[in-house]
């Protein structure tokens, strides 16, 4: 039975693959053997590869936390664990999950390893820098590790809301000390980023030839280098209230506590698009390899990352609607949230025309962008719910506001994440996986997905308060649906990771792009050499030029899918 690499297009000739693997055996020279040569990298290509093992770590530990907090919450009364060891699980869940996952993720991973190659230029600007972000990446995960098992672990949630984080006895100081260590990480990523698209692309390539997912990590940059330091300075004026009673939000002293929310959303909000740029870029590039298509709207996508990027740091104060803020001011607020839909709206069309009249070749990786589209549109469509102020009073604080958040940072940024793990993993390991298994894993972490968060907008609608440790037996029904739910989509997501660790050991071996793609990275072995391309690449043209593709996908196949 053919398998999919058999029914899909290469991008070189015969002698032109025999002398990729030739050049590919040779070993290069290195000054450093064994861990140190990983340790002491500069290549863009390893670094990418120890964050992505970093990274998976740290999200499968939240995965098992956030497991532990819905078993809790799936009866009435206590069922694990007390309310103190709730509170500091359920914060420490929060921190991993957006410091150490979500804004790292796609940007640490895919961007490290794939910016250059879709540019192409053998490394970033600057691989030395890069090098330390990771560690810097690293030495935050330490302190975070030591807070949990330090005594008294953090309890205030992810947020730090004073006055509790000031006043609290427990370690919040060293889980600060962390996020601020990450926000340094990322600034450096970010300032690398840019640096490395306007001095390092090659010769040809203007900035309407830039691939989207470059152009994603490029918008997600400014952020990151503009934003941050605001969450930066905030982290260590807690650090200074706890350690010296400075009083910046002690009212006792003249401060306000509610300047703490104005300085803390003033990051955390641009920080969703940190989150959910890279995400869209993603999918940018895997819809029209899989529609045999090019891109349709490139520039208005390109258009739209950038205006995501200015506007999404305009509407901090969405999240304040009932501090005490002016009319004017939750009107101002509310109308640009419901302009930062449109740029939004902008690539769903985009995607969607893409599609259209296309011919699809379904995979794994077009599967999870499809759930995507799905799941990121009904987080979309309820945070205008949120965006208008009148909705907005009823259901703040609400586990209204807990399923929206989540369906736009997991399954927005979490299966964007999956669907550039399962399209890109050909090209970092050389290998396929199992696809029948992979659909079994992304129909799973789907349909536990919606179990999981549909029933607490209800619950939210209700009127059941997000953060608590227990509650009324008339919220028990939805609580224990959700708790279900939640073991279907880990259980999806498990057996997601299993099946690409074991195509390691039973993955077809693959040496050119098995799907078909036109951006740079494409054009070189896979895994590729030390210095990326064999030949100088050739840069291509947008709207990318997928006639040969398409006369290659229209001829006779066998009935083969993918591996078997």
């Amino acid at each position: 039975m053919p398998g999919l690499i058999e029914n899909l297009p290469t991008n070189s000739g015969d002698n032109k693959l025999e002398n990729t693997i030739s050049f590919y055996k040779t070993p290069s020279p290195a000054r450093f053997t064994g861990i140190g040569a990983w340790l002491l990298t500069t290549d863009h290509k390893r670094i990418g590869l120890m964050y992505m093992a970093a990274i998976i770590f740290w999200f499968v530990v939240a995965i098992i936390l956030g497991i532990l907090i819905r078993t809790e919450l799936m009866s009435v009364g206590t069922t694990l664990m007390e309310a103190e060891t709730y509170n500091a699980l359920f914060t420490l869940h929060g921190v991993i999950m957006i410091f150490f996952f979500v804004i790292p993720a796609i940007p640490a991973i895919f961007g490290n390893f794939l910016l250059p190659m879709q540019i192409g230029t053998d490394d970033v600007f600057f691989p030395k820098l890069n090098l330390l972000s990771w560690y810097l990446y690293m030495l935050g995960g330490v302190l975070a590790i030591f807070s949990l098992f330090a005594d008294g672990p953090p309890d205030t949630g992810w947020t730090f809301y004073v006055p509790f984080s000031v006043s609290t006895h427990t370690n919040v100081g060293l889980t600060v000390t962390a996020a601020f260590i990450l926000g340094m990480s990322s600034m450096l990523t970010g300032l690398n980023f840019i640096t490395t698209l306007h001095r390092m692309r090659m010769k040809g390539m203007g900035w309407m030839q830039i691939p989207l997912f470059s152009w994603s990590l490029y918008a997600t940059a400014w952020v990151q280098l503009l934003a941050t330091p605001v969450l930066s300075i905030t982290l260590l004026l807690i650090i200074f209230e706890r350690l010296f009673g400075s009083g910046m939000f002690d009212p006792n002293k003249g401060g306000d506590p509610v300047l703490y929310q104005h300085l803390f959303w003033m990051y955390s909000h641009p920080a969703v698009y940190i989150m959910i740029l890279p995400g869209m870029g993603v999918i940018s590039e895997i819809i029209p390899v899989f529609s045999r298509k090019s891109i349709f709207g490139y520039k208005a996508i390109v258009l739209s990352s950038m205006a995501i990027a200015v506007a999404g740091s305009l509407v901090w104060a969405h999240h304040m609607f009932t501090s005490g803020m002016s009319d004017v001011a939750v009107f101002v607020f509310s109308f640009l949230t419901f302009v930062v839909a449109i740029p939004s709206a902008i690539k769903v069309f985009s995607w969607v025309s893409t599609m259209y009249r296309g011919s699809i070749l379904m995979t794994p990786p077009l599967f999870l962008s499809l759930c995507f589209i799905y799941l990121f549109s009904i987080g979309g469509l309820t945070g205008l719910v949120l965006g208008a102020a009148g909705t907005n009073i009823q259901v703040h604080d609400t586990h209204f506001v807990v399923a929206h958040f989540h369906f736009v940072m997991f399954g927005g940024t979490g299966f964007a994440f999956f669907a550039a793990l399962h399209f890109w993993w050909p090209k970092f390991f050389g290998r396929l996986y199992h696809f029948k298994t992979a659909y079994v894993a992304a129909t799973l972490t789907t349909m536990g997905f919606m179990l999981h968060y549909i029933p607490m907008f209800v619950l939210g609608m209700q009127g059941m308060p997000r953060r608590y440790y227990d509650y009324l037996s008339q919220f028990e029904t939805g609580n224990f649906f959700a708790g279900i739910g939640a073991y279907i989509m880990a259980a999806g997501i498990f057996l997601m990771f299993i099946n690409l660790a074991l195509s390691f050991k039973n993955g077809e071996k693959i040496s050119q792009d098995p799907w078909g793609g036109s951006t740079l990275e494409w054009q070189s072995p896979c895994p590729p050499p030390l210095h990326n391309f064999v030949a100088p690449p050739t840069a291509p043209g947008y709207p990318y030029d997928f006639k040969a593709v398409i006369q290659k996908a229209n001829e006779p196949k066998g009935t083969g899918g993918g591996p078997s």
